[in-house]
């Protein structure tokens, strides 16, 4: 099946007389005939279900089709992307080990990476997306575990080298790990390029209508374990919380991340969504592809309109020939990248703030990536707890507004923002 179709038919085949659309399964628990049946589920000897908290039919069909989008052999949801995130390195480094990760991504996760899990004992190397060879190998360590990055960077709209960074980390015995939440898999397949795990939030295109908060990670089913045991030894020795399973030998290179990462991480901290949410968030899935299309020509048409304004500084979206990234989006993204198009405004911080005010159609949300037109001043918002130094490494000025455009008529969006730039 082609996307478009993956979209609406993966995931779930429904038999004689079952019903069309994943069904919600909104239960806690499950009933099972004998304890010997349920001690096969806890000792992962057979497939099934027990507990909600682990995992749960809907959610399990939802995150079926997500891989199937990607071309991955595995996946899982979560509660949100930031748990996601979170899950996607944790399932590999532990204290005293080392990542790598770009210094343009989301806010969140810098936070997340630089702060939080500095505490936990992993420390970070954050390298420019566009550092030289040189700089890149020397930012890997010996206790290095993974390297991070986004496709596209939220909001600083860096397309990343997914190729030059797979090499590196393969190179150093070490997957790497890409957040596709902006392209989604309508428009890049990391895989493809040589990533290994890929996450998303969901709660961005993939939902698309501001209705459930998600996340999701994908296995490619590539990376060889055993032949870097030493590096991974949660994958590759005898877990003693679960009977003494060596993941990578019993589920193999396509079923051990995520086994584990379910086995253990889900078990013992619950990042779980409801099935309802589940459900909700296939809804957008099934026209994805659709709107994604809708999406990316929108932000063309809205980036080239903003690229001629005698009001506006600068404009960049990887879409507009000149763009740094343009080629670079043309390679991985050769149907589009995504919605999200960052500018300033002539007169910078205040003048950014003036005009955003006068917005009648676009809302002043902290959202990004769905069905509505919103826009956001991160430097004041998502990106507030980071120093001026950060945001500058970051991509992020303090002038800079990121308009996530919406799949709203492109005219209408246009005179929106045309009479609130007549106010400047």
């Amino acid at each position: 099946m082609r996307k478009e179709t993956k979209c609406i038919h993966a995931g779930y085949t429904p038999k004689n007389g079952e019903p069309r659309m994943i069904p919600i399964i909104q239960s806690t628990t499950f009933k099972y005939d004998s304890s010997e049946d349920m001690g096969k589920l806890f000792d992962l000897e057979a497939e099934g279900y027990f507990y909600t908290r682990l995992q749960n039919p809907t959610n399990d069909m939802v995150a079926a089709k997500i891989a199937a989008l990607e071309g991955g052999t595995a996946a899982m949801l979560t509660s949100s992307g930031q748990a996601a995130t979170f899950y996607s390195v944790f399932n590999l480094a532990g204290a005293g080990d080392h990542v790598v990760a770009s210094s343009t991504i989301y806010g969140g996760s810098f936070n997340l990476f630089n702060v939080t899990m500095r505490r936990m004992g992993i420390d970070f190397t954050f390298v420019d997306p566009d550092c030289s060879d040189e700089e890149l190998e020397a930012a890997f360590r010996p206790e290095t575990k993974a390297v991070f990055g986004e496709t596209i960077a939220n909001p600083a709209l860096i397309v990343l080298d997914i190729e030059r960074f797979a090499k590196a980390a393969h190179a150093h015995g070490v997957p790497l790990i890409i957040d596709n939440t902006f392209a989604t898999p309508v428009n890049c397949r990391p895989f493809e390029w040589g990533a290994d795990i890929v996450t998303h939030s969901t709660t961005k295109y993939m939902d698309g209508h501001d209705a459930t908060v998600g996340g999701a990670i994908v296995d490619s089913g590539n990376f060889d374990w055993m032949a870097h045991a030493d590096k991974f030894p949660g994958l590759t020795t005898p877990d003693e919380s679960y009977h003494g399973i060596t993941y990578a030998e019993k589920f193999g290179n396509a079923g051990a991340f995520i086994t584990k990462a379910t086995a253990q991480l889900m078990r013992d901290l619950g990042s779980i969504p409801s099935p309802m949410n589940a459900y909700i968030l296939n809804l957008g899935l099934e026209s994805l592809a659709v709107r994604m299309e809708r999406h990316c020509t929108n932000a063309q048409k809205v980036a080239e309109y903003l690229q001629k304004h005698e009001k506006v500084a600068w404009v960049n979206y990887p879409g507009l020939p000149g763009n740094k990234y343009y080629e670079r989006a043309k390679k991985y993204m050769p149907e589009g990248t995504c919605g999200v198009i960052s500018f300033g405004v002539k007169g910078g911080r205040a003048a950014a703030e003036v005009f955003m005010k006068q917005l009648k159609l676009a809302i002043i949300a902290t959202h990004v990536a769905d069905a509505h037109t919103c826009i956001l001043h991160p430097a004041n918002s998502t990106h507030r707890q980071m120093t001026d130094e950060e945001l500058i490494a970051g991509g992020v000025g303090p002038d800079l507004v990121r308009l996530s455009v919406g799949i709203e008529n492109a005219d209408d969006i246009i005179e929106d923002l045309e009479q609130a730039l007549a106010c400047l």
